[in-house]
């Protein structure tokens, strides 16, 4: 009997794919726990359409994370974030990515998650410094951060 995943069967099959499985084994575990339904043409065709509408959204995610990456980069986005100094242009604690997000929102109405910042380590010196920032898995794109003197 064709069957299709409704979700991962480990040493049968994954999500999606259709496959051929024993009559038993279909009808009294697969069945009866939402792991597959049966691969009639209507439930083909349910699942292809499933299957274009998510490339079509992943395909919009892309582009609306490129047209930002390109604003991130444009010249006159420059995050500016002031900070206590001491001596020898160090500062007093470090300026993680967390601030660097709330400060991107409150300066260019900008949201992105704080995940998606990638800081190695927190800034601790002042000027200019670029952080990259995974916007999608395809793209990353990079900001200029400026922490000025307080």
């Amino acid at each position: 009997m064709k069957v299709i995943f409704l979700q991962d069967v480990k040493g049968k099959g994954k999500k999606g794919e259709v496959k051929d499985v024993p009559n038993g084994y279909a009808q009294n575990y697969l069945f009866k726990n939402n792991l597959a339904k049966e691969a009639n043409q209507e439930n083909v065709a349910a699942m292809r359409g499933k299957e274009q509408a998510q490339e079509k959204e992943e395909a919009e995610n892309l582009k609306e994370a490129q047209e930002l990456k390109d604003t991130l980069e444009d010249e006159k986005t420059v995050v500016e974030i002031t900070a206590k100094v001491g001596e020898d242009g160090r500062l007093f604690g470090s300026v993680p990515s967390k601030q660097i997000a709330q400060a991107l929102n409150k300066q260019y109405q900008i949201k992105v998650d704080k995940r998606k910042i990638e800081l190695k380590d927190p800034i601790r010196s002042i000027g200019f410094t670029d952080v990259p920032v995974k916007l999608h898995p395809e793209v990353t794109a990079s900001i200029k951060v400026h922490v000025v003197e307080e």
